[in-house]
């Protein structure tokens, strides 16, 4: 609120103030004018709304805030409790042209500095002292605060209104493009670009998407551009990341995602994008139980081995029971490096030297379990189709840590 005008201005005899206030008062509709008709020619991209009568809003309420600041000042009892509310649609218009408020506040600093000079005129005419013409200036520049308020305000009521209709249009597309269908139709393609188009979302030919773990509660969300989709309703909050192997994206995504961590699944066509929520989903539960690095967003394409033989889990212990049966017999310790051994070897086809430096043990001790190996398989060890599935429940127990190296 605007302070009361000090004494200088009271000492002004009342006569003077309303004749002062008169001749103001008869110069609001010129004055106005003046001022919209410049401002129109420092912003000729202005948007022009009219009224109901077709006059221009702006100029109405360029002219009541005039009248409204004269009959202020004219007596002189304080500074103004309200202030015209049509500098609050001023403030929602910017948000709805897409635009900020600075260039709506050189506006206002331009319309007063013109303002000012004319009833600086009419102070002179009507013998107005210095002292209190700079009074009234400072009143004058109080009353531009209040009126730039009252257009932050309704900027922001326009702008939360804005942006939870678009997280409610966002939330639509998302449940439309991230929902599995065993059939795609051209009726859910039409709804996609229906949906992508109410928020201004370009359709990307191919997308990823990312599956979040939040680093506290009250985290903030990931500084991603409005191309990127986020959506931080859920629990796990996803994201949609369009063209994600163009260039310099997965560094853009790196920075946004500072202190998150995460999984980024498998480009995919932007049809198929529920198959990426699918394998980042699976990644982030695997991170969560400690069997893929935590602390950053990692990519699901970098870590495919695990991804395939991790999560069927029923299926590769069903499988390992049935192919390492021959290792039943066997101690832990001898057990395990029995199996490190087999799985070495598997992975290399490789001679007793090379398999030996690999598990750094001597080629003889390499040889002695090659033999036991042998022993206990007989000629499965030769099937391909045994070889493969024995390397593959090897595998998984060494991504599980359940094949731990052991001691020579």
């Amino acid at each position: 609120m605007a302070s009361p005008l000090r004494s200088a201005w009271r000492e002004v005899p009342r006569s003077r103030v309303r004749h002062f206030a008169r001749l103001a008062l008869d110069e609001v509709p010129v004055l106005a004018e003046d001022i919209f008709r410049e401002i129109r020619r420092e912003y000729p991209n202005l948007t022009i709304v009219p009224d109901e009568s077709g006059e221009p809003v702006a100029l109405v309420g360029i002219r009541r805030a005039l009248e409204h600041f004269v009959g202020y000042v004219s007596d002189g009892s304080g500074g103004p409790r309200e202030h015209p509310q049509v500098f609050q649609e001023f403030g929602r218009g910017q948000v709805q042209h897409g635009r900020s408020l600075d260039s709506l506040q050189a506006m206002y600093r331009l319309g007063v500095r013109l303002a000012w000079r004319r009833l600086a005129e009419i102070g002179q005419q009507v013998e107005i002292p210095a002292p209190a013409m700079y009074e009234l200036a400072e009143s004058g520049f109080e009353y531009l605060d209040g009126l730039v308020a009252e257009s932050m305000r309704g900027y922001a009521e326009a702008a939360a209104r804005q942006a939870g209709e678009r997280l409610r249009l966002q939330r639509r597309l998302l449940d439309l493009l991230l929902t599995e269908r065993p059939r795609k139709s051209p009726d859910d393609a039409d709804a996609l670009a229906e949906r992508a188009a109410r928020i201004g979302w370009p359709l990307p030919e191919r997308v990823a998407v990312a599956v979040l773990l939040r680093p506290a509660r009250e985290a903030l969300a990931p500084a991603v551009g409005r191309d990127v989709l986020l959506d931080m309703e859920c629990e796990q909050p996803r994201m949609v990341l369009p063209d994600p192997e163009e260039a310099g994206r997965p560094e853009l995504l790196r920075r946004a995602t500072a202190g998150w961590s995460g999984a980024v699944g498998p480009p995919v066509p932007l049809a198929e994008a529920a198959k990426s929520l699918r394998w980042a989903a699976a990644a982030v539960r695997l991170m969560e139980r400690g069997l893929l690095p935590a602390g950053e967003v990692l990519h699901c394409t970098e870590h495919t081995e695990a991804l395939v033989l991790l999560p069927p889990e029923e299926l590769i212990d069903a499988l390992a029971r049935r192919r390492l049966a021959p290792l039943a017999g066997c101690g832990p310790a001898q057990g395990r490096r029995l199996a490190e051994t087999l799985l070495a070897w598997l992975e290399t086809r490789g001679g007793a030297p090379e398999i030996a430096d690999r598990l750094g043990v001597h080629p003889q001790t390499v040889r002695y379990r090659l033999r036991q190996i042998r022993e206990l398989w007989g000629d499965e060890v030769e099937d391909p189709d045994r070889r493969f599935e024995l390397e593959l429940v090897l595998r998984a127990q060494r991504l599980r840590g359940d094949l731990l190296p052991s001691t020579p």
